[in-house]
């Protein structure tokens, strides 16, 4: 039996990926869904002869719209939620302070006045990248992240 071996990972790739996701979690937290609505009056335009057997329903499509979209972005929320709360404490609220919500907040305030006791800067960073290495293995496992363009490239010597 062989066991697998973790992948490293570039840092600053995984770092840029993970900010990104984290980003749009926070864009959909924030932004609320604009519903589309039926176009009811219509017009006339000229048709030429063309396909006869395709049929246009704008109705069902603006009604799928409207039920899919939601769904998916409370699904997308719902998945960074639950890696999040996977994370050990300090990473958990490294995360959650930083990254997830409404107002922006800066790595310094986080590592000089959220965590108690405070840490130095290069102990925040360490924190930071093991939150962003577990969260990159987390989302690659639920399709979420392809995980081949943050793969570090083997330095030939």
């Amino acid at each position: 039996m062989q066991l697998s071996i973790l992948p490293e990972l570039d840092r600053r790739l995984t770092q840029n990926a993970i900010e990104n996701m984290l980003e749009k979690y926070r864009i959909y937290k924030t932004v609320t869904f604009e519903a589309r609505e039926i176009q009811t009056t219509y017009g006339y335009t000229e048709r030429f002869h063309g396909p006869t057997n395709t049929v246009s329903d704008s109705t069902a499509a603006v009604a799928v719209y409207n039920v899919d979209v939601p769904a998916a972005r409370r699904a997308y929320c719902a998945a960074i939620d639950s890696v999040v709360e996977r994370l050990e404490d300090r990473e958990q609220q490294l995360v959650r302070e930083r990254y997830l919500k409404r107002d922006e907040m800066y790595d310094y305030t986080i590592y000089n006045h959220v965590f108690d006791p405070p840490v130095s800067k290069d102990t925040y960073v360490k924190i930071r990248s093991k939150a962003f290495y577990k969260m990159a293995l987390a989302f690659a496992d639920l399709g979420l992240l392809p995980l081949g363009p943050l793969i570090k490239a083997k330095r030939k010597a």
